[in-house]
């Protein structure tokens, strides 16, 4: 502050002021923004949810900062883009994952020795801990394309920078059409068997089961005693995984699969855990062969901290919750 309004400020207080705030000052009050022109925003927003601040303006004839006042300080409306999601769920798939839910809480309860879902396990910050025997035999897993090249998302490219800083440009960049299929089944101790098909190969029942007899043996020997107690398998319900091979193999091995409801990779933890972390991390990485691609996959798997698989399997419980919660709609991250 300038020393000549320090003294102007020292006058008006030695003549009796007392307020620190700006006196009442003369001028053209606001006319646009009253509840006249409040009450006729929310009808147009309420009438078209997609209707834009200068269309608002121009039917009301007043200005755009007004409207935008109105509608975002006084009203509180906030303009979002919608929420995307797998499929539109009926009210038969809604009602599939409710009842999924609820037994499979049910069957948390039955096995922790608890009639009362507040047992189940919630730690200190309200999260869901997995401290049953339901977790103890779980094997997870699901396959994805990984391609040799996959570009470096918007989100992932965002930098910080100053108002004088230069503009940065990002080029469009289609991935590769050369891609590898990666199997992955893991625990919450960690990954058990990482299976990679070349190129040129996909998924069928056949591969499945070859697939599945890759994975006893992995089993066998990174989880000992777990085929004595008996596997409980989670996965989806892709055509490999439903077939009349696999789940002839999978009966002939006594091997538990824990119900699944139709179009819910919200409830399935390689998809809603572990396949996006692991696309973000290929992300803008070029490789020359599938086996560069490949060591790459084996090596960020071999560092991920037991913490991650665990966190990713714990979270089992707390979304079947939210989806019994939601009325069986999709569970948000």
């Amino acid at each position: 502050m300038s020393s000549s309004r320090v003294y102007q400020w020292c006058t008006w207080f030695g003549e009796g002021r007392t307020s620190l705030g700006d006196e009442p000052k003369s001028g053209r009050p606001k006319t646009s923004t009253n509840e006249e022109n409040t009450t006729r925003v929310d009808e147009l927003i309420r009438c078209d949810r997609r209707m834009k601040i200068r269309e608002i303006a121009l039917k009301l004839e007043i200005p755009k900062s007004t409207v935008h006042e109105i509608a975002h300080d006084t009203l509180g409306y906030r303009n979002v883009s919608a929420r995307w999601v797998p499929k539109m769920l009926t009210e038969d798939h809604k009602l599939q994952r409710v009842e999924i839910s609820q037994r499979l809480l049910r069957r948390c309860q039955q096995d922790n020795g608890d009639e009362d879902t507040t047992h189940i396990g919630v730690g200190s910050g309200g999260d869901f801990q997995a401290n049953n025997n339901l977790f103890d035999n779980l094997i997870t897993g699901d396959e994805t394309w990984v391609h040799l090249n996959t570009p470096e998302t918007k989100r992932d490219s965002m930098t910080w920078k100053h108002p004088s800083s230069p503009v940065t440009n990002k080029f469009k960049v289609q991935r590769s059409a050369a891609k590898v299929m990666a199997t992955v089944f893991w625990d919450a101790k960690g990954v058990i068997l990482l299976d990679i098909f070349p190129h040129g190969q996909c998924i069928n029942a056949a591969r499945y089961c070859s697939t599945l007899d890759r994975r006893k043996e992995a089993i066998r020997l990174k989880r000992p005693g777990l085929l004595k107690r008996g596997v409980m398998l989670q996965h989806d319900n892709a055509t490999p995984h439903s077939a009349n091979l696999t789940q002839q193999w999978l009966q002939r091995y006594g091997w538990e699969i824990l119900p699944h409801p139709a179009y819910s990779p919200d409830l399935a933890p390689s998809d809603f855990h572990l396949f996006g972390p692991l696309k973000c991390h290929l992300g803008g990485m070029a490789f020359e062969t599938e086996d560069d691609l490949i060591s790459e996959l084996r090596n960020w798997f071999d560092n991920l901290d037991v913490d991650f698989f665990r966190v990713g399997i714990n979270s089992l419980l707390s979304r079947w919750q939210k989806c019994i919660d939601l009325h069986g709609d999709y569970v948000e991250k």
